[in-house]
């Protein structure tokens, strides 16, 4: 169980990274040809309502309301009334999404004016980003539908194709920003039209193999069927529960509209190098630790559901801590290679430097909320973690309010990063006192072991590393020169761990787990 486990994460994961790293390359094109104004904030307000779809439909909230009930009909009913499932899941979900893509396609103006209030006073800003949404809102109905195919998919055991999808959006993105922004009037304009494509060409992608399991959907209306009731039923709590980090940076966005020229960008910057890592690592065991529980569950499973969860959790903080302290030290050199051209400056580096720190403050507890929310919805559970993200979500608010004034963008990404944790810590609990999880023994040890190793790495990267370096380099001096620190922070990492008894091969077997820690 655990082998698998790591194998499938591996999958993921590795499918993740040639999706980010590709979204590295997008975004470092709208940088060097966008730069930083007010056009490129008009764009990532509008890009955010999409992208927030995406990440709830293809990596949260469909998921996890559709795959437990799905690997239900898989465990304990005929291949015949699964495929009646799937065809009416896909005839009602194609039908409401059809009507909200239609509805905020009309209601665009009114989106921007509730995501970005500060644009009203700028016409032509608010006027841009409401035409730019209006043409990337369809995107909603078909990442709806990938999301639909990809839980069918992983469900089966099936991860390749799903991780890999996601590709598709940066290289049609990145297709617009060389070849179609040149020939527009407003050269932004063709990002919008970017994203627009990567809905239809990620939806088609996922026709072969569902075609290859023989669940190619027929779309039926399913509203009277038993299995959609209850898909319906936990769908919405799920929405809520799985999201609430996304809904605190839609927040940022909101007040950082009326922050200097350039806070939502600098903010949008820094978002995604944090996706870096939660990408890779978070998405990766959300996505295959949810069907192994879902299936535990069913089948009444206890020890191998807690085990799971506790796997997921070691992993969580042996990888996330590394990547966290990358973040913080070496902020402004890694956005200074990525994106310091051409229309990026150096005040630009600075500024979304500090974003950056404040949000890998919280990248421990964004995975950690990866993990354990589905401890909650693989038991059908929603309104647990719908509960406690409603906290979290206040608690951030709060913050955003106390933060903002004295560290303008950076109090917002800070007060997202705190409201995770938060959450994080609310859902670990109640585990804990439900009896959901019960650690197995060593934890303690286990931490020792990984701060040390963490410590080891932030002595080296602090003391050595000096982020005025950068601006004096040339584009390939910079690359050469991060990739050594970061090659050199995880030999430190790694070494440390090894030499205080760690041995990373026993995490493949989620029962022996303990014996790294012994």
């Amino acid at each position: 169980m655990g082998r698998q486990l790591f194998k499938s994460t591996a999958i993921v994961g590795s499918m993740t990274l040639i999706s980010r790293i590709l979204g590295f390359v997008r975004d470092m094109l709208i940088a060097r040809i966008f730069g930083v104004d007010g056009a490129t904030d008009a764009f990532f307000v509008a890009f955010k309502i999409p992208n927030f779809l995406r990440r709830l439909f293809a990596e949260g909230a469909f998921a996890h309301a559709f795959v437990p009930v799905l690997a239900d009909y898989k465990e304990q009913g005929s291949q015949a009334a699964l495929k009646l499932f799937v065809d009416r899941t896909a005839g009602t979900l194609a039908l409401i999404l059809m009507l909200l893509t239609l509805i905020g396609t009309v209601a665009a103006p009114l989106l921007i004016l509730l995501l970005a209030p500060g644009f009203a006073w700028q016409g032509t800003q608010h006027d841009l980003a409401v035409l730019m949404l209006q043409i990337t809102f369809p995107y909603l109905l078909f990442i709806g539908l990938v999301a639909f195919a990809g839980g069918i998919l992983n469900v089966h055991g099936k991860f390749a194709v799903p991780a890999l999808t996601p590709v598709f959006l940066n290289i049609c993105m990145i297709a617009a920003a060389i070849w179609l922004a040149p020939l527009m009037n407003e050269p932004v304009v063709a990002l919008a039209w970017g994203v627009f494509a990567a809905g239809v060409v990620q939806m088609l992608f996922q026709i072969p193999a569902l075609a290859r399991l023989g669940l190619m959907p027929k779309f039926r209306l399913g509203f009277d069927d038993p299995g959609v009731k209850k898909l319906m039923g936990i769908m919405l709590p799920a929405i809520f529960s799985v999201s609430i980090t996304q809904i605190n940076l839609l927040l940022d966005t909101l007040i950082a509209s009326f922050l200097t020229v350039g806070s939502v960008s600098w903010l949008y910057y820094s978002d995604r190098l944090v996706e870096f890592p939660l990408g890779i690592l978070g998405l990766a065991l959300g996505t295959v630790i949810l069907p192994g529980l879902a299936k535990n569950y069913a089948a009444e499973d206890d020890v191998a559901f807690s085990n799971s969860l506790d796997w997921g959790l070691r992993l969580v903080f042996l990888v996330g801590m590394p990547a966290t302290i990358g973040l913080f030290l070496l902020a402004e050199p890694m956005l200074s290679t990525l994106f310091q051209y051409n229309e990026f400056s150096i005040a630009d580096v600075h500024y979304a430097g500090m974003s950056l720190r404040a949000y890998s403050i919280g990248l421990l507890g964004y995975i950690l909320i990866k993990v354990l929310v589905p401890g909650f919805t693989a038991r059908q559970d929603m309104k647990t973690p719908v509960r406690y993200g409603i906290h979290a979500m206040i608690v951030s608010l709060v913050l955003n309010v106390v933060l903002v004034f004295p560290l303008a963008h950076a109090g917002l990404a800070l007060a997202t990063s705190l409201g995770a944790f938060f959450n994080a810590a609310l859902l670990l609990k109640k585990l804990r006192k439900e009896k959901v999880y019960q650690p197995v023994s060593g934890w303690g040890l286990f931490f020792i072991r990984v701060l040390l190793a963490s410590a080891a790495m932030s002595a080296t990267l602090y003391y050595l590393v000096d982020a005025s370096w950068w601006n004096q380099w040339s584009s390939g001096e910079r690359v050469i020169n991060l990739l050594k620190w970061i090659l050199v922070g995880l030999l430190i990492y790694s070494a440390t761990l090894v030499l205080t008894g760690i041995r990373l091969p026993h995490l493949t077997v989620a029962q022996g787990i303990n014996q790294h820690v012994k």
